[in-house]
């Protein structure tokens, strides 16, 4: 803790302030109302506690900080700013305009030293849950005696609104179950939210109460515009407890200093204006003629915190070197793993150890929690866990523990059945770096995660999605349990690959790709019942998977008058219609599309090297919506699907009674036929 002189520290605060309602009022859009509050500890945080280095912001061993509470992000520009960051005044004045770097809200895409994109309320405080798991189980993996090369805190800003999130009440209730004790949050409580008071809606909750139930140390500021004392000393308790984590209640007034908005909604999320921004500055002390200001006693008081900070940085610099010499593989392996590097011989070794099948019948799900016990091996770094499935999703990692304050190494996370919060936390995971995680639950389920992993594909973040039991063959669950229009809506998110693998091979390949994406999510949509090994998928699926659509079973005797298009277990339905139709004299090629993004992607030769323009006459199979499809069979084309629910009944038996059988199919691709003739079926 320091001792500084408190008009310096208020000088601060209040350049803080200044910047951030400036910036607003300049884009004449923002939230002024958080900055003006929770500036102050915001400043005691990063001027006497937080461990970075703006030179080098992305270096292993600092403290993250997550703003949640994204709305304020013009606080957080401030931070950067007065801290030394590359982020300049021009650019605070670009705030909220087009390719800017200073967004509307925090993105880690567009702004050097933001630790996470965050906005929607609870995703921060998610998010840095899965960045103090991480820091945990690397600290385990590679922390030795009088060498700690993980040692750091993660702190979190949250507002009313992240509270009365359920992400969050998730997110904190795992936290508090898995004892993670350098994970500090910072409560910005104002009792004001955009409609109003949060009488309106949140009024009989006590926060404090819950969060000691989920196993939490709770401390209350309760003057929190002026108390730097104060936070100070409850950030100081906070981090001095490492046996559980932290919820620092501070009582703030929002708009701070607003002569007519502090204490109200108006201040929330509309700019001041400019006469009540000279009134503010009045009030703070300010000269109001001064805009984007920072006085140079305030910018040496910030390069004096970031100084002490840095000497820290300068300390664990020898410990990594003293490490490397002591430790070198270990030293290579963390290099490696936080630079997102997989192991030099994944590749070579994925040829050797990959599981392949011949024949016989796998659940793509088995064949899936073999593919990836496989691929544990080769990458240490892989680890996840399941919304309380992984009996059903078969995503265990044998041999290895589950990851708790017991087992801090352990690879296996059991998240509970909290699928947003695991969602958030993976990601978290991610953007901390250094391990690979996965989450699984039924694909029905992934609903509850849509909002996370929307995160995860906007963000780059190559979270891996497993999700099970895949279409109405669920069966006996019912349509509550039955995905329909899933694959529909995931497809249709931007830079998320969807993969849904026909057999056992596929499955394999799939994962091998999971892990190979260093740019995007991947979903890896998986079976329940036994599919057949199709005849040839041995040698075909790793490129085929890798390239999003490949011919499986060609056309016999000439070039192909139909094409039937499916996906997962629909794809040995296509093969059954593909030899029917040849014992009628149809020749028909049939396509195995695992992902549509991908083979999007590919070059317009391979494109047409599988599905030909000439070729009109195309079905698609798949036990889902046929929504988009048209897409690929085009206009002549017949979409075997389910536009409806389905219903509680043995799954082959929902999916005979749904059209699903070889009969339909058959009937289909002539129809195709007709339609691309010009005659009628």
């Amino acid at each position: 803790m320091q001792t500084v002189s408190q008009d310096l520290d208020l000088l601060c605060v209040n350049t803080l302030r200044t910047l951030s309602i400036d910036a607003v009022q300049k884009a004449n859009s923002g939230h002024p109302g958080l900055p003006l509050g929770a500036a102050p500890m915001a400043f005691a945080l990063w001027q006497r506690h937080l461990v970075h280095d703006p030179s080098d912001p992305t270096w292993p061993d600092r403290d993250r900080f997550v703003l949640s509470a994204g709305h304020g992000s013009s606080l957080l520009y401030a931070l950067l700013h007065a801290t030394g960051y590359a982020l300049s005044l021009d650019d605070l004045k670009s705030f909220r305009q087009w390719h800017s770097r200073t967004p509307g809200h925090p993105e880690t895409f567009a702004t050097v030293g933001v630790e996470a994109t965050t906005g929607p309320l609870g995703q921060g405080a998610a998010n840095s849950v899965g960045m103090a798991l991480a820091e945990r189980m690397l600290a385990a993996r590679f922390n030795k005696p009088g060498h700690k090369l993980v040692d750091h805190y993660t702190y979190a800003l949250l507002g009313d609104g992240c509270m009365m999130e359920g992400v969050t009440a998730e997110a904190a209730s795992f936290a508090g179950q898995q004892k993670l004790g350098k994970l500090i949050w910072l409560y910005d409580s104002n009792d004001i939210t955009l409609d109003g008071p949060t009488s309106l809606s949140f009024s009989t909750e006590d926060v404090a109460a819950r969060f000691r139930a989920y196993g939490w140390q709770v401390q209350r500021v309760e003057r929190g515009d002026s108390d730097l004392a104060g936070i100070d000393r409850a950030i100081a308790a906070a981090k001095a407890d490492s046996s559980q984590p932290s919820l620092i209640i501070v009582r703030t007034t929002i708009g701070f200093g607003s002569p007519a908005r502090q204490g109200t909604n108006e201040a929330h999320g509309s700019p001041l204006g400019a006469d009540e921004v000279a009134a503010t500055k009045r009030a703070l002390g300010w000269d109001p003629t001064w805009s984007f200001h920072v006085p140079a006693e305030a910018a040496a008081h910030f390069r004096a915190g970031v100084a002490r900070a840095g000497e820290l940085r300068a300390t664990w610099n020898k410990v990594r070197d003293s490490y490397a010499r002591s430790y070198p593989e270990l030293a290579r392996e963390f290099e490696r793993r936080m630079s997102g590097e997989l192991p030099e011989d994944f590749a070579a070794r994925c040829e050797r150890e990959l599981p392949r099948w011949e024949n016989g019948g796998v659940a793509t799900r088995d064949a899936g929690g073999k593919a990836e016990n496989a691929l544990a091996a080769i990458v240490p770094e892989l680890c996840g866990g399941d919304a309380d499935l992984s009996s059903s999703t078969k995503t265990l990692i044998a041999g290895e523990r589950d990851q708790g304050p017991e087992h801090p190494a352990g690879r296996n996370v059991r998240f509970g059945v909290r699928e947003h919060a695991m969602g958030a936390i993976g990601n978290g995971m991610l953007y901390h770096g250094g391990v690979r995680p996965f989450v699984s639950t039924f694909f029905v389920f992934a609903d509850y995660m849509r909002p996370a992993v929307r995160l995860a594909a906007l963000c780059k973040l190559p979270l891996i999605c497993v999700w099970t039991h895949d279409s109405v063959a669920v069966g006996e669950d019912g349509p509550t349990h039955q995905p329909v229009e899933h694959l529909a809506s995931l497809r249709a998110m931007h830079n998320l690959r969807v993969v849904r693998p026909a057999d056992a091979n596929e499955t394999a390949q799939a994962w091998r790709l999971a892990l190979e994406s260093d740019s995007a999510p991947v979903a890896l949509v998986l079976s329940r019942q036994k599919l057949e090994v199709l005849p040839g998928s041995a040698g075909k699926a790793r490129e085929g998977v890798a390239r999003g659509a490949y011919v499986l079973a060609e056309a016999e005797g000439g070039a192909p008058q139909v094409i039937l298009i499916a996906t997962g277990s629909e794809v040995a339905l296509a093969l059954a219609a593909h030899k029917r139709l040849a014992g009628e004299g149809v020749r028909a090629r049939v396509v195995s599309m695992p992902c549509w993004s991908i083979f999007a992607a590919q070059d317009s030769n391979y494109r047409e090297s599988v599905l030909p323009t000439a070729v009109r006459a195309r079905v698609s199979i798949e036990a889902g919506s046929t929504f988009g499809w048209e897409r690929w069979i085009g206009d002549a084309g017949v979409a075997i699907g389910l536009d409806g629910y389905g219903a509680s009944a043995p799954g082959d038996k929902v999916l005979a009674e749904c059209g699903f059988n070889v009969e339909n199919v058959v009937l289909g691709a002539k129809r195709a036929l007709a339609n691309a003739s010009g005659r009628k079926a």
